[in-house]
């Protein structure tokens, strides 16, 4: 089921063998949720083969960029739990905060949901929460692929997988190039595990026996581990239209100690101070629950920081004071320096 979700749906039922009654009542309740995340660029009566999109003529010499990626295992907690209106927001976080960390507004997104039968009622929960994830992000969800394959998957379960698509101007892409020792590494915190470590964190859970309903620290333990990854996008848009930003690291697989290293220029080392952010407390659970090592702590989980921003000194404080402003929680977590002899790019100590 091919659909696309501007005033003008087209749905191709019979190359994808949906049934055309559930097809129809899908396409009935996400069409609302689709029109809110609309933006001027979206060209409508556009079928249903392909969406057309006009670069915003505000970008001078306009450069595309791109991100695909999916939920990972957290999708197997959302079957065990049969909760499935967070995952979406997950969907469309992995692939904006890619972007955006090269210094791309999102423009549009694209979801592919295969499962073996669809099921309406949780279809609708996952693609609402790919809308929210796109107004949350402010791109247009112009379209998707709803692919029932019998066979394929046990009955209930499903697979995602998103696409984004941003613009930046070429002289303002953002690519780490500039940083330079005595520059500032800002950590912007995280909502909890986002997307990434879940085939450990299922299998701690397992050990733990722990109750999904029991309270952990003011909240239910399934909402905790369940909290949609935050989407930095509106904040971290309006920080690099107001100062110059060196560089942005997006904490995913890999967490604080492989991802930044991506971003930093040859010689350089990023030392992150322990302690100079709060850890939450699902973190030190996991920890304990499976004895896991700091530095493989650091290695596999953000650990309550999900984006890095670098600047030079001089912006420090501008930058924490307008990121705090626009709704981030924002620590001074390290600064850059010169690499010494065989150490590592990034180092917590």
């Amino acid at each position: 089921m091919t659909t696309n979700t501007s005033d003008k749906t087209s749905i191709s039922y019979r190359d994808a063998g949906v049934d055309i009654e559930a097809g129809d009542a899908l396409v009935e309740q996400i069409k609302p949720f689709a029109k809110r995340t609309m933006r001027p660029e979206v060209l409508g009566g556009i079928g249903g083969f392909g969406s057309l999109f006009a670069v915003p003529q505000k970008f001078k010499e306009p450069v595309l960029v791109s991100g695909t990626d999916g939920v990972g295992t957290k999708l197997k907690l959302a079957f065990e739990l049969n909760k499935h209106d967070t995952v979406g927001i997950d969907l469309v976080a992995m692939s904006v905060n890619d972007i955006l960390v090269q210094g791309a507004e999102p423009l549009f997104f694209l979801d592919y949901f295969a499962c073996g039968k669809l099921e309406v009622g949780t279809a609708a929960q996952v693609i609402k929460g790919i809308a929210e994830g796109c107004e949350q992000s402010g791109c247009a969800l112009v379209g998707g692929e709803t692919a029932e394959m019998p066979g394929m998957y046990p009955a209930g379960e499903y697979d995602l997988a998103g696409f984004a698509v941003g613009c930046v101007d070429k002289a303002n892409i953002i690519d780490g190039t500039t940083i330079a020792a005595g520059d500032v590494v800002l950590g912007l915190a995280s909502s909890g595990a986002h997307s990434n470590g879940y085939s450990l964190i299922r299998k701690l859970i397992e050990k733990s026996g722990i109750d999904f309903e029991s309270d952990f620290h003011g909240r239910k333990f399934k909402d905790v581990v369940m909290a949609p990854t935050r989407i930095y996008v509106k904040s971290l848009l309006k920080l690099i239209w107001t100062m110059p930003v060196k560089g942005m690291a997006h904490i995913t697989g890999g967490g604080i100690t492989e991802n930044v290293p991506r971003v930093l220029p040859g010689g350089l080392t990023a030392e992150i101070t322990k302690g100079s952010w709060t850890m939450p407390p699902l973190f030190t659970w996991l920890q304990a629950q499976g004895n896991v090592a700091e530095d493989e702590m650091y290695r596999t989980f953000n650990c309550g920081i999900g984006m890095v921003v670098i600047v030079a000194k001089e912006y420090a404080d501008a930058a924490q004071s307008l990121l705090i402003e626009a709704g981030e929680t924002v620590s001074v977590i390290g600064h850059i320096r010169e690499q010494q002899a065989g150490e590592a790019p990034t180092v917590v100590v």
